[in-house]
């Protein structure tokens, strides 16, 4: 009888508030979450998963000690797909990181991707920013892929030590120098020998994600791996 009308509730509050795809905005039906069959299918992927050496791995060659990176989707001007992101960092949804981070995850899942992953550590923001915002939108992606994967999740390690401006409106060289010395991590000889994924919302020159990878730099045999959830495609 209790499930019944947890049902029927359920049912009513669909009706009256319906839930809607982030994407192109028509109703979801049942098995859907946030995102519709339709628009999940035409979803630009960018199956770098898939490539060895590929576009996102060539990034940060050189940088840090890389094992493998991969971005689920393309991030384009004028894209209807730009309304997930703009949504969960300024719509506050922060339960669509989570949700995209189990779709992401669920995909990646049947290939090697995770394997040898110790801890998932999602790029922090700095607490005046994530007091602003009332949360943190990679670590709401970093929850859905532990979720999914199983891999234990970091959120108190790595913290973002200095305020920085927006990097929306900067050159690859100024945001470069906004990020250098950001952050820091805390208890470095728990990572020795670990393979961690830094975790974030997008990529576009790498700066952020480098900065976070630099906070292990003095940590022995520590491997790096990098997801995020899109990548600006000029």
């Amino acid at each position: 009888m209790e499930n019944t009308i947890k049902v029927w509730l359920c049912s009513l509050l669909r009706l009256v508030f319906p839930r809607c795809c982030v994407v192109c905005g028509a109703p979801l039906i049942q098995g859907e979450d946030a995102v519709c069959t339709r628009c999940s299918m035409d979803m630009p992927r960018t199956n770098y998963y898939q490539q060895k050496d590929n576009p996102v791995e060539r990034l940060f060659w050189g940088k840090f000690p890389l094992e493998r990176a991969t971005s689920y989707f393309f991030y384009r001007k004028g894209s209807e797909f730009r309304r997930i992101l703009h949504q969960l960092k300024y719509g506050g949804k922060k339960e669509l990181g989570a949700v995209m981070g189990r779709f992401m995850a669920g995909e990646l899942l049947q290939t090697d991707f995770f394997q040898g992953v110790d801890v998932i550590i999602p790029v922090p923001l700095h607490p005046r920013k994530k007091k602003a915002r009332g949360y943190n939108q990679s670590e709401w992606i970093a929850r859905g892929v532990s979720k999914v994967t199983g891999i234990p999740l970091d959120v108190c390690s790595m913290v973002r030590e200095k305020h920085t401006e927006t990097q929306t409106h900067k050159s690859a060289y100024e945001r470069w120098e906004n990020v250098e010395g950001i952050f820091k991590l805390h208890s470095p000889e728990r990572f020795e020998g670990k393979h961690v994924l830094i975790v974030d919302d997008v990529l576009t020159t790498g700066s952020t994600t480098t900065a976070c990878a630099d906070a292990f730099n003095e940590v022995k045999g520590v491997r790096i791996s990098v997801l995020t959830l899109a990548v600006a495609d000029s």
